[in-house]
């Protein structure tokens, strides 16, 4: 084990010398580039509320689709524990059954409604909108690294949002948008 460490370590102080782990922007354009939208809210895990997570969000497509990686704490070296997808109700509700979509997906409206979300690092006009814009989607939440696990086991939970309850078919039909 003291030999692994050493390795690492040693990989990891050629690599801040070389300046290939520096924390220069690229030149070229990256997929991990733009995650720039911070957020934060409790999630609901396994019936447990967790939180504050940490979303740090990008916007992939105008529908909207929004993807957010999500960490327990801001500090600098947390785990990535978790993905969420913010997807427009125009995709999701023609396309994912009643079930699936009480089972695993959450009404944004309902969450950012609760006051429990909180948009971090704009102004608040700025937040106001990016947290509108999101009020018009339903979210997925994919929980990647178990808690208290040392490390991913390749278990994965769908987490909820607090507060979220499953629709009826009436209700799940009345909330999808209106075809234009």
């Amino acid at each position: 084990m003291r030999q692994t460490y050493s390795i690492i370590a040693a990989l990891a102080g050629w690599g801040l010398n070389t300046g290939i782990l520096s924390a220069q922007q690229p030149a070229m354009p990256r997929p991990a580039d733009g995650y720039s939208i911070h957020v934060s809210a409790p999630h609901l895990h396994q019936g447990r509320e967790i939180g504050p997570v940490h979303h740090f969000c990008k916007p992939i497509t105008q529908d909207p689709i929004i993807v957010c990686l999500l960490y327990d704490s801001m500090d600098p070296n947390a785990p990535l524990s978790g993905i969420e997808y913010i997807v427009a109700k125009s995709l999701t509700r023609p396309a994912v059954s009643l079930g699936t979509w009480n089972q695993n997906f959450h009404d944004h409206t309902v969450e950012i409604a609760s006051g429990r979300v909180k948009v971090l690092d704009l102004p608040p006009d700025e937040a106001k909108k990016v947290a509108d814009l999101v009020a018009t989607t339903d979210g997925v939440i994919f929980h990647l690294w178990p808690m208290g696990d040392a490390f991913p086991t390749g278990t994965v939970v769908i987490d909820q949002a607090v507060g979220h309850r499953p629709l009826t078919a009436d209700e799940y039909a009345r909330s999808a948008p209106k075809k234009q």
